[in-house]
């Protein structure tokens, strides 16, 4: 069946550092014109910005539709949100003032947009943390910087693959302050956001989550530390009582060798390197950052700006265009979620006539 302009989902890209390989990623991306059957992108940036990148990629023919009101962007064409009007000095590579600037400008217009529904989903191209911070964008990154925007209590960051998804529930913290984080509330409170967003973000009508522990052999019982036997294990069987289908904890250095996560719908880590190491071996670049826990459907490349290969065309595209992929698939499925809950009687009669037709099996003679 095709996708009418109607059921094509809007999907919003903040262009990241304008410095890094944002841009390049974003044009070579949409450059495939095939992109515009499955989405409608808005790309927020400025027009100069986004031409001083495509004039280093000839081969690539990239046209972009002018909108100033999101109620006017063009379903047949990409579509580019200007931020900003002036001229912006672009060095490519050079982690400065001005990249972090831009990418806080194009985020936030697009972030709002999300927010306020003018987009049904956010694709962010990568930003530098270190020229992000000030006093208008005290945030680490993007995640608790939606945390903040859709006033929620909690997120989640959910990696995600074809072949796993790895939840963190510590995102960007020392290593020596993890085990501080490593609490029943903050493990309740993302096995919770996990449950929910593998049922709704992911069709997944019964999750089955692994849970690895902090320490080396997941504690030995005790001998090595004593989170999993004070605090990890209690809240998991805690949680198994409200009905969350988890249970570990799992050394985390054998999981993942021994193919264990293939059992599992998701896996929860206790902190970044732990999860994302396994994680993006796994994915062999195609990985997608997921921030559960809000409204709107916002994903991410697995990667950072790439300074090193920013302005030379030499950037690979695929974790992007699977941000963009993925960013559709969950739109998609939020919809079916809803749609499946907002009729009980469809959903009734179509379990009627699966009952019916199990019982039609069961006497056919042998």
């Amino acid at each position: 069946m095709s996708i009418t302009n109607e059921q094509k989902p809007v999907i919003g890209i903040s262009c990241g550092d304008i410095n890094g390989i944002g841009i390049e990623l974003i044009i070579k991306t949409f450059g495939d014109s095939r992109m515009l059957d499955i989405c409608t992108p808005v790309v927020f940036a400025g027009n100069k910005v986004i031409n001083f990148y495509r004039k280093g990629m000839p081969d690539i023919n990239l046209n972009f539709s002018a909108v100033r009101d999101l109620s006017n962007i063009n379903p047949r064409q990409v579509n580019l949100f200007s931020c900003w009007e002036e001229e912006v000095a672009v060095t490519p590579g050079q982690l400065n003032d001005t990249g972090g600037k831009y990418a806080v400008l194009s985020l936030v217009a697009a972030a709002q947009a999300l927010k306020d529904g003018g987009i049904d989903g956010l694709v962010t191209a990568p930003i530098h943390k270190k020229n992000t911070q000030s006093e208008a964008f005290n945030f680490t990154g993007h995640t608790p910087y939606l945390k903040n925007l859709f006033g929620v209590q909690d997120v989640l960051m959910l990696m995600v693959a074809d072949n796993t998804r790895v939840a963190l529930l510590t995102e960007h913290v020392s290593v020596k302050d993890i085990a501080a984080h490593i609490t029943r509330a903050n493990l309740l409170s993302k096995l919770s956001l996990l449950d929910q967003s593998l049922r709704k973000d992911f069709n997944i009508d019964k999750p089955r989550i692994a849970v690895l522990g902090l320490n080396p052999h997941a504690g030995d019982e005790g001998l090595i530390g004593s989170e999993e036997e004070e605090v990890i294990k209690p809240t998991i069987k805690e949680a198994r009582q409200k009905g969350i289908f988890c249970f570990g904890t799992y050394s985390a250095d054998a999981f993942f060798a021994r193919g264990q996560h293939e059992n599992a719908d998701a896996v929860l880590a206790m902190y970044h390197d732990q999860g994302l190491i396994p994680f993006k071996s796994l994915a062999l670049g195609d990985g997608v950052n997921f921030t559960a826990g809000i409204s709107g459907v916002r994903t991410s490349p697995d990667h950072g700006v790439a300074f090193d290969i920013a302005g030379k065309n030499q950037a690979d595209e695929s974790s992007f265009r699977s941000a963009v992929y993925r960013c559709i698939d969950i739109i998609h499925a939020r919809r079916e979620f809803t749609e499946q809950r907002s009729n009980p009687l469809r959903k009734l009669s179509k379990r009627m006539v699966a009952n019916s037709v199990d019982e039609n099996i069961t006497d056919v003679p042998e």
